[in-house]
């Protein structure tokens, strides 16, 4: 099996992981690091043995696949002109900056055959994967991701920074579409929005609430699932699931009782795991779990959040 020549495109705090990732991988050769700071991308080149480039159209002819983990807002360019150089790719969420770019960044991977994979990494987290074979057609999903403030990812606001890690996660346990959603939002510290809520109703009466906030005093992440037999809680931070189920009432008793069961979540690499199937994907040509599609979905309700924060402001 030929070994699949790799770059990533943006070494800042997680290109550089993405980089130690490769570079570990059997299969697979880390040949380059590009990134517009020459000095960084020096110093992840040295790190991991890979060749350092300012200017990512360099990597033309000279690479099979790719991570893309330059800033948000750089997302469509970058990704449109590696793909149409024959380059597959991973690229971090959110997919781009507007509905309408990675609509066409959509096109570009079908026209060009190019394997597109989002990197949506709660989808590979093993609390996301071990929860999954719990859940029965829930009803109700609430999400809490709040966060302190760091300058990163603020080139978007709230909803493509952080709260498309939640949105995903939804949207992979239905695919009925979107009856109604309401949403606020305010900018706090940014001129853009740093804090929102949102709640989304599907076709099939599942309902989810989503708050999210990167200005927060302390970093909490927990999502939990109500369904017709039971309460289910993930805390991601504590890597720690907690079930509780309606049991028959006891003999003689009038009422049902309440069982409860805790897992605790073994550690896990999902960067590693997202990054493998990425390859696996490369090697097969078959279509990523988190493709276009999937992303598409994100961007969508993602502009429609944004679309109902705006009038929610205009009707105040």
């Amino acid at each position: 099996m030929p070994e699949l020549r790799a770059a990533v495109v943006g070494v800042g705090r997680l290109g550089l992981l993405h980089a130690r990732k490769y570079a570990r991988l059997a299969g697979v050769k880390l040949c380059y690091v590009t990134d517009v700071d020459g000095h960084r991308a020096h110093l992840a080149a040295a790190e991991t043995g890979a060749i350092a480039l300012s200017d990512y159209r360099e990597l033309a002819g000279k690479v099979d696949l790719a991570s893309v983990a330059a800033p948000s807002l750089a997302h469509y360019p970058i990704a449109s002109d590696m793909m149409r150089a024959g380059i597959d790719l991973l690229l971090e969420k959110p997919m781009a900056a507007t509905l309408r770019q990675a609509r066409e960044l959509s096109a570009i991977a079908h026209d060009c055959g190019r394997i597109l994979q989002i990197g949506h990494l709660e989808r590979f987290n093993p609390a996301i994967v071990r929860l999954r074979s719990l859940l029965n057609h829930p009803r109700f999903i609430e999400c809490h991701r709040l966060a302190p403030f760091t300058e990163r990812g603020t080139d978007v606001d709230v909803i493509l920074d952080l709260m498309v890690h939640d949105l995903d996660v939804i949207l992979s346990v239905t695919s009925a579409s979107v009856s109604s959603l309401e949403a606020v939002g305010v900018a706090v510290l940014t001129d853009r929005i740093d804090v929102a809520n949102a709640r989304v109703r599907f076709a099939d009466r599942l309902i989810a609430n989503l708050n999210t906030s990167r200005v927060a005093p302390r970093r909490e992440r927990k999502i939990r699932f109500f369904q017709p037999d039971a309460y289910i809680s993930l805390d991601y931070e504590a890597r720690r699931i907690q079930i509780y189920r309606k049991e028959p009432p006891p003999p003689g008793a009038a009422y049902p009782v309440i069982s409860a069961e805790q897992i605790e979540i073994n550690e896990g690499d999902a960067l590693r795991d997202e990054i493998a199937a990425f390859v696996h994907s490369v090697r097969t040509r078959r279509m990523p779990e988190v493709g276009p599609a999937a992303g598409l979905r994100v961007m969508e309700l993602s502009e429609r959040i944004l679309e109902a924060i705006r009038e929610s402001s205009l009707d105040g």
